[in-house]
């Protein structure tokens, strides 16, 4: 038993399991809700410059390097549908990570039809269970 005990031990940090057997999604409080301030679905934005700005109810906004109860941090998914939930989300050119605490950010689309998403996620970043995200909305820049 003993040695079966060292053994799992090992495995687990030596990084032998997957992150998504590992990965723990923190509950959201109940009635927390995600949405977008601005822009508004269908907004045309000349030029492609924008501020983004977020909102969040009966929950807390803190940097990603914090692991707090009730609160996490913004991402926005830019053409993109969510990750998996059993990953953390990506950070890449369609997954923007606001790790800061951010609650608006300046963003720079190119011409074209875009879709944007918030989601909000753990310190980890990981999504929370059930999933906060707000609605998919249509920006268009000429």
């Amino acid at each position: 038993m003993k040695r079966a005990a060292l053994l799992a031990a090992a495995v687990l940090l030596a990084g032998g399991l997957s992150a998504p057997v590992l990965a723990q999604n923190t509950k959201a409080p109940e009635g927390a809700r995600l949405y977008i301030i601005w822009p508004n679905d269908g907004a045309v934005i000349n030029g492609g410059k924008f501020w983004l700005r977020m909102g969040l109810e009966n929950m807390g906004v803190v940097p990603a390097t914090i692991p707090q109860e009730g609160a996490g941090h913004h991402h926005v998914l830019i053409n993109t549908d969510l990750p998996p939930a059993d990953e953390p989300i990506p950070n890449d050119r369609n997954h923007l990570h606001f790790g800061g605490g951010q609650t608006e950010a300046r963003i720079e689309l190119p011409r074209g039809r875009h879709t944007l998403q918030l989601v909000l996620a753990d310190h980890d970043h990981y999504m929370f269970d059930p999933p906060l995200v707000s609605e998919k909305i249509t920006i268009i820049v000429p």
